[in-house]
């Protein structure tokens, strides 16, 4: 199958699927890529699942999706869609299982021939303060009463009690917190699965990687991000709410089921399974959303804290001389209610982004008040054995794309395809040819986040800067990685 064949071409970067492609479709699909990525994706199913996601009641504009689009549960990875709230619908495939996956950098003033001496030491001391893998025990074992908390207060519940600063707090998306997280709305089974997992990376594609500033693209909102310039070492990490927040999707993919039949909506595709947002379903479902999303802020607070602490034991120098502050951290499997502007007047919304980022620009108000003259920060993972980079949002993402953007460079190959196609290859002794100091609970699935597996995120992120949805500010590449 051809998707040349089927998508309408608007310009170089951007793809029309026609709202006559399937019966049920309620607004077009808009895919944003080049013509090579439309060509390489020959049958991914993703473009049909951005077809199906425009099939869902309350939809507003278009059914997005990023360059960085693949195969996912219900809405492809890299989608975006708008409900409105008044008779729209909210979906827990739109956020995924990973609820508040997303990611974090924090700056140091160390240069990479400061650090190469004693890089693996670094590395190792990281991977114990931060342990990945499956299951998994944090440094901080809750109490249920103190779980409770944490899903109201969110990152702050951390900083409050000393594992953080409150500068982090301004340089989280919605610092750290959502608002009506409802812990009635969280089953047992959940709360069991967080109790010990606060302060874990994961895994999967869950990664925490030392990397060096390579190049700078926009030397103002470099510096306003502490960007000094080529040679700075940066921690730039990857993780989420953990089984907390796999769970709360388990419970309510169930009830959505359920209530997707009561409420008589017709769905391609059970995966999309849904509740209208102001229905009992809906508000459980938001309220316990919410609460594993503040879990996750929460995490990667931890997580944070970990990370100081073991730079500054390894290198012997104080957090003042080391710098070691927060960047930003921004969410990428999430659902906010958010007020746009549309046809020249404000909606209310309900905005799914699964594998996707905010992307707001300078001046806008909920963008930290340190980077309101350059916008908010977008940060886009790559792969392990490549680069990653930071961009900024636009004005024209706020009227495009309901100021959203990618999250990093999207799988090319499952799983399984990696592994069969890198068979019998050392990873680590590839990336240690690279200078790459690799740490893995399991190095033999090193092979499934080879860089075989995803698209090039350097045609990813050049696709939305010529598309004007995001701006390029700086690239990072990888010396240390730990996986899961």
């Amino acid at each position: 199958m051809s998707w040349l064949k089927i998508l309408k071409q608007i310009d170089d970067y951007r793809w029309e699927l026609p709202q006559d492609y399937k019966p049920g479709m309620r607004v077009p699909a808009l895919i944003f890529a080049d013509r090579a990525m439309i060509e390489q994706m020959g049958d991914d199913q993703a473009i049909e699942q951005a077809a199906n996601v425009a099939t869902l009641p309350g939809i507003v504009g278009r059914s997005l999706a990023m360059p960085d689009i693949h195969w996912g549960y219900g809405f492809p990875i890299g989608g975006v869609a708008a409900m409105r709230v008044e008779d729209g619908v909210v979906s827990p495939g739109g956020v995924g299982f990973d609820i508040n996956c997303g990611t974090r950098v924090i700056t140091t003033t160390l240069q990479e021939e400061e650090v190469r001496p004693i890089l693996r030491e670094l590395v190792n001391q990281l991977y114990r303060d931060a342990p990945p893998g499956l299951g998994g025990h944090g440094f901080l074992r809750l109490k249920r009463r103190e779980l409770d908390e944490l899903m109201v207060q969110g990152a702050g519940w951390m900083v409050e009690r000393g594992y953080g600063e409150p500068d982090d707090l301004d340089a989280t998306e919605s610092r750290g917190c959502l608002e009506d997280a409802d812990p009635n709305a969280v089953s047992e089974r959940a709360r069991e699965r967080g109790l010990a997992q606060l302060g874990t990376l994961g895994s999967g594609n869950h990664f925490l990687e030392v990397q060096v500033v390579e190049q700078i693209f926009d030397e103002t909102a470099a510096r306003a991000f502490r960007l000094d310039g080529p040679g700075q070492v940066v921690i730039f990490f990857h993780c989420g709410s953990r089984g907390f927040g796999h769970q709360v999707c388990q419970d309510y993919l169930r009830v959505m089921e359920k209530a997707a039949a009561t409420y008589q909506i017709e769905l391609p595709d059970k995966q999309l399974a849904c509740a209208p947002i102001r229905s009992p379903e809906g508000k459980a479902y938001l309220g316990a959303m919410a609460a594993a999303a503040n879990y996750a802020w929460a995490n990667r607070q931890g997580i944070t804290h970990q990370i100081r602490r073991a730079i500054i034991k390894v290198t012997g120098r104080s957090h003042e001389e080391l710098g070691l502050h927060l960047l930003y951290d921004v969410a990428h499997n999430i659902a906010k209610i958010e007020t746009h502007r549309q046809n020249g007047k404000e909606v209310t919304v309900c905005v799914h982004r699964k594998g996707a980022t905010r992307a707001f620009p300078a001046g806008h108000p909920e963008v930290a008040e340190r980077y309101q003259q350059v916008g908010h920060p977008v940060l886009i993972p790559g792969d392990m054995g490549r680069y990653s980079y930071l961009a900024v949002g636009t004005e024209r993402a706020m009227e495009e794309t309901w100021g959203s953007c990618c999250h990093g460079a999207g799988r090319v190959r499952s799983r399984g395809s990696a592994k069969r196609l890198l068979a019998g290859v050392d990873i680590a002794e590839r990336l240690a040819k690279q200078g790459i100091v690799v740490r893995a609970q399991n190095p033999r699935a090193l092979a499934e986040e080879a860089s075989e597996a995803y698209k090039d995120v350097a045609q990813v992120v050049d696709i939305l800067e010529h598309a004007g949805i995001s701006r390029k500010v700086a690239r990072m590449r990888p010396i240390g990685v730990i996986k899961g």
